[in-house]
């Protein structure tokens, strides 16, 4: 059983502790990225038009020869129109209703009824998050994502840091853990390409480090302020924090509170 040595935020080690058979699951990427798939879906919005968008009107104009208001002899195309006015057989009218024409509905518009959500069975799920939590403790997938680890990496916290109330203190912990490269990493932000930026989401943040708590504390708010840092109780994981984008190895910190804590309730079997 792998065993990781337990650190302060001065990088003293006070101990070790087994990892849980949770957290030594065999690398499942197929099955990630199915859980991660189905958490950003149920995060999407219903959407699409009005079922009588562009239909909202009636067209009296009739594509009979013989028939009163017919557009024969007009020369205009035989669309269905929308009469305005008229006097006599004189006819003042605007093309509606027909896909092609302005104010007409949509040739294939978008259904609301349209089922959005991708679904994933239970005991699946379960695997993925115990493989995309073990991944995060295999070095080599970390850095395959691009993190700046020390060279101690893996190890445990200990559950002292749960209690951080100040950002810089947390920040300064960071530092002396060897993780400055990788918070200069996390803290480069850049202009996304498209149109996003013209809908509030102009620039694109990097992923960081990702701490595992045991329950609801000081330290979430404390680590707020840090670019890329996620602070996140160990029963709120999902797939989508713990491998963000189906990329699994996104570098972790559990404190020790949180890995006896899946030990005890055994979370995730």
């Amino acid at each position: 059983m792998t065993k990781l040595p337990i650190f302060t935020t001065e990088k003293k080690k006070v101990g070790e502790h087994a990892l849980p058979e949770q957290l030594q699951e065999p690398y499942r990427p197929d099955l990630i990225r199915r859980a991660v798939r189905a958490v950003l879906s149920r995060q999407r919005e219903a959407y699409g038009k009005k079922p009588m968008a562009g239909m909202r009107h009636s067209t009296v104009v009739s594509k009979r020869r013989r028939d009163y208001k017919t557009s024969y002899g007009f020369g205009m195309s035989r669309a269905a129109r929308k009469v305005l006015s008229h006097r006599g057989t004189r006819m003042s009218w605007v093309g509606a209703f027909t896909p092609q024409t302005r104010g007409g509905r949509r040739a294939h518009p978008s259904k609301t009824e349209t089922q959005l959500v991708y679904k994933i069975n239970d005991k699946e799920n379960r695997k993925a998050l115990r493989s995309a939590a073990a991944a995060n403790f295999d070095t080599t997938l970390v850095q395959l994502r691009g993190h700046k680890v020390p060279q101690e990496y893996p190890f445990i916290l200990d559950s002292a840091v749960e209690e951080v109330k100040k950002t810089s203190v947390f920040e300064e912990a960071l530092h002396k853990l060897g993780f400055t490269e990788e918070l200069q990493r996390s803290a480069q932000k850049k202009i996304r390409a498209g149109k996003g930026k013209l809908r509030g989401r102009k620039y694109q943040q990097r992923k960081g480090l990702l701490l595992v708590v045991s329950k609801p504390c000081p330290l979430t708010q404390a680590a707020k302020n840090i670019p890329g840092i996620d602070v996140v109780p160990v029963h709120a994981l999902h797939a989508a924090v713990l491998a963000p984008g189906a990329m699994p190895g996104r570098v972790t910190l559990w404190t020790e509170a949180a890995v006896k804590l899946v030990e005890k309730e055994n979370i995730w079997q």
